[in-house]
């Protein structure tokens, strides 16, 4: 019955060769697309069942006792990831059927769009160290399709940038792993965790984590952001928002899993660089989303921010900021998807991206304002919205943790976030605009999957209590990491 954990890849892999074959047929893949993402979903609920009723599941291919061969590993921390990144997905592929456009969606984006998240899946569910860089490439080489998919001279100048820059992590990553085998003799990640424990982590392993943690913090934004708010400009809305809702995460990901599991004995070393990125990346994320004026660096400096608070949490270690941090990374992928969406509408809605040139669209788009007010609360981290439970759980952590200055950061950082997206709000919406009004669009299909995504990012503020039941259960395992080693080695 662990066969189940191996369907989240399985499926989009099988419907991006299907899609590879029907070219021309725009509305067949949209069907197909379309049925594809509902099906995942529903078995990402049937996995959280599963794990939060009988524990940890785990899958070894070829019936290869680990820590040999290749295993599955479902936690309740990568379960919940695969749910929300479904649910993700499929509101953004469906908002990609009324806004990518017929020559995209003829030239292989749904493909694309599905092998990605192959990867994203992978990542999460893999047990294995070198795999995980495996489903990393397909991620990284799907993006770099979907981020130049269009050709605009904007798109190809800043995929030169971010291709240059994912090989040069890609390198690093390969480098790290040979230096970790060389060292300990195993990849499987349990397995790497026993014995690092054996060894005793430090000197060269020290080295080799800090190398992780490199590699890491280029892929999720982690104070190594410089090359992120230009690319994720580049693409339309769709891949934007697929991009910030889950390409970062899957970094966050590798971040926590590697130092919650396999780097955990020496947290006084990996834990004060993981703080000070942290801070680093909060502070000038926010100044960089209210030094802007143009819509998507504000929204992508945003998202920069939010890789700070998350790896704030990581790195206080306390029970209650490792919580916050799973609760908030979950609020984020949610938020983030939301964000680029509305911002996607309202620069169809507005006819260009610079706020200077916008005002007056509440009027025209009270709903599109409405839920745009409503989104810079949920990112704020303002009750009752998903964004609160999370923030006060890392707070209260990094403050049990005596990080009263990263405390103060994560606060402030919070406040110009809101800042920043009040200032589009008014600006954008409010006042009379300047020079003539462009004609009004239809926004039907934007609207609606913002609107689902508005929908559960208040449930799950609501419900915060019974979606900590889920989240709690993920932060025990990644507290002790003795139940992950059980699980994966039968101990």
């Amino acid at each position: 019955m662990n066969n189940l954990l191996v369907m989240p890849v399985l499926i989009p892999l099988c419907t991006a060769v299907i899609l590879m074959f029907l070219k021309e047929k725009v509305l067949l893949q949209r069907r197909i697309s379309a049925f594809s993402g509902i099906l995942n979903l529903v078995l990402a609920c049937v996995l959280v069942t599963r794990i939060h009723e009988e524990g940890i599941q785990t899958l070894q291919m070829g019936g290869w006792t680990p820590p040999y061969g290749i295993v599955f590993v479902g936690d309740m921390f990568a379960a919940l990831l695969v749910l929300t990144a479904s649910v993700v997905s499929l509101g953004i592929l469906l908002y990609s059927f009324t806004s990518i456009g017929a020559e995209r969606e003829k030239f292989f984006y749904y493909t694309f769009f599905h092998f990605l998240l192959v990867g994203v899946y992978g990542s999460f569910l893999t047990g294995d160290i070198f795999n995980l860089f495996v489903f990393f490439e397909v991620m990284l080489i799907s993006s770099y399709a979907l981020i130049s998919l269009g050709g605009t001279r904007l798109q190809l100048r800043e995929t030169s940038k971010y291709l240059l820059i994912n090989i040069v992590s890609s390198t690093l990553f390969v480098a790290a792993v040979a230096y970790l085998y060389a060292a300990v003799g195993t990849l499987n990640m349990a397995h790497l965790s026993q014995r690092i424990h054996e060894a005793g982590q430090g000197g060269v392993l020290n080295v080799i984590a800090v190398l992780f943690l490199t590699v890491f913090a280029l892929k999720a934004g982690l104070f190594l952001f410089f090359w992120l708010p230009g690319s994720y400009s580049a693409p339309p809305a769709a891949v934007r928002a697929l991009f910030g809702a889950l390409l970062t995460k899957v970094g966050l990901y590798a971040i926590i899993r590697t130092f919650t599991l396999i780097f955990a004995e020496d947290p006084d070393v990996t834990n004060g660089w993981i703080a000070w990125m942290a801070a680093a990346t909060m502070i000038l994320g926010a100044l960089g989303a209210v030094a802007y004026n143009d819509i998507p660096r504000i929204l992508n400096y945003n998202v920069i921010v939010s890789v700070g608070f998350v790896a704030f949490g990581l790195s206080a270690g306390t029970p209650d900021a490792l919580d916050g941090a799973v609760f908030y990374l979950l609020h984020d992928m949610l938020g983030k998807a939301l964000m680029f969406i509305l911002g996607g509408l309202l620069i169809a809605a507005a006819g260009t991206d610079r706020l200077e040139r916008m005002g007056g669209l509440i009027q025209r788009y009270p709903l599109l304002g409405w839920s745009f007010f409503a989104l810079a609360l949920a990112l704020a981290g303002i009750p009752p919205f998903s964004g609160f439970p999370g923030k006060v759980l890392i707070i209260r952590g990094g403050l049990d943790a005596g990080m009263l200055t990263l405390s103060l950061i994560g606060l402030g950082s919070s406040l110009l976030v809101l800042y920043s997206l009040i200032k589009v709000f008014r600006l954008a919406f409010w006042g009379n605009a300047p020079g003539t009004e462009p004609p009004k669009v239809k926004l039907k299909g934007g609207t609606a999957v913002a609107a689902g995504f508005l929908v559960l990012v208040i449930l799950m503020g609501l419900g915060a209590e019974r979606v900590n039941t889920y989240v709690s259960q993920a932060g025990d395992v990644l507290g002790s990491p003795k139940l992950y080693i059980e699980a994966v080695l039968k101990e």
